[in-house]
């Protein structure tokens, strides 16, 4: 093994070390702004880091609301969290699928008069170890964009207004960096435009991912300036980082009481069935930064990118 390899490994270990130092103290009574009151939605929760983020928001009191698109997978999770002592309950949610949304919407609305927290968990990847390829690209894009991107219209007008401000967290990925060494984009151009808050714009994201699909569909993305690293996967992280800014911009406008920040975060490669079982890190780490995020006392952070609780520069 080369020197440079494991003093890499050594910085790793050292600084799980430390997040699981933190992770041990607990959050201050003065800083505590939840009740058993607070709800938190989490999109597929049913399994992997989705599950851990569920179980770690219940067990700090909340009331967590597991959520999956099949049902009867759902209400197995929930059973085995409720067994647990954790206080849960369960709704089947595709977010591909506009009615479901709309159904759930409705449910949660109806039932808890809607919600405090959203934690953006549910995507997909089909490229493993070193492997790289967009076959699968446009039902990348649909879920982890377009489908991110349509429970935040949907639960945004369901957020109760309160005075820690409500909060969204966005599961996403450092490979979606608009200046990542092997992920960024290579149109210096489109770049720029999206870099600056003046330019940036939810029509220039959305036309962003319809040019790659369609060179995608031409098989000319290969030569198209595209993130070189699991780059279907890297292209749809990259359009929810951005959809975060540019919506932490606008919720930024809203009245005090009224606040929502919004915020992502890579949990890294983590060993669950989307990395085949072969990430270097635990659900219970990943899941770590979310609820973290999810939990900040009275800080507004908002439209940032987090790695370990730390930021990350987009």
């Amino acid at each position: 093994m080369s020197g440079k390899k494991e003093k890499s490994i050594e910085k790793r270990e050292k600084r799980l070390q430390e997040i699981s130092l933190l992770r041990t103290i607990p959050y201050s009574d003065h800083q505590r702004w939840w009740s058993a009151e607070t709800i938190a939605v989490v999109t597929g929760a049913n399994r992997g880091i989705g599950f851990e983020i569920a179980r770690q928001l219940a067990g700090h009191g909340l009331t967590v609301i597991l959520t999956s698109r099949d049902t009867g997978v759902g209400i197995e999770a929930a059973r085995v969290l409720k067994e647990g002592g954790f206080n849960v309950d369960v709704h089947q949610l595709d977010i591909l699928d506009a009615e479901s949304v709309s159904e759930f919407a409705k449910w949660i609305k109806e039932k808890y008069g809607g919600l405090d927290i959203l934690i953006n968990n549910a995507g997909v990847n089909y490229n493993l170890g070193s492997g790289n390829s967009a076959e699968f690209a446009k039902q990348v894009i649909e879920t982890n964009y377009y489908g991110t991107k349509n429970m935040i219209k949907a639960m945004i007008p369901l957020m109760r207004p309160s005075a820690a401000g409500a909060r969204i967290v966005n599961v996403s990925s450092r490979l979606g960096k608009l200046n990542g060494r092997r992920s960024r984009i290579e149109d210096e151009a489109l770049r720029e435009k999206l870099s600056n808050l003046e330019t940036l714009s939810e029509e220039l994201i959305d036309n962003m991912v319809s040019t790659f699909l369609q060179q995608v569909e031409d098989n000319t993305w290969q030569s198209g300036g595209w993130p070189q690293k699991f780059t279907d996967y890297a292209v749809s992280k990259l359009a929810v980082n951005l959809y975060s800014v540019l919506m932490a911009n606008q919720l930024a406008e809203r009245p005090e009481g009224g606040k929502i920040y919004i915020n992502c975060y890579c949990p890294g490669w983590v060993r669950t069935a989307m990395t085949g079982w072969s990430g270097n890190i635990s659900a219970e780490h990943a899941a770590d930064t979310g609820v973290w995020l999810a939990l900040l006392p009275n800080k507004e952070v908002t439209g940032k990118l987090f790695a370990e609780r730390r930021e990350l520069k987009l």
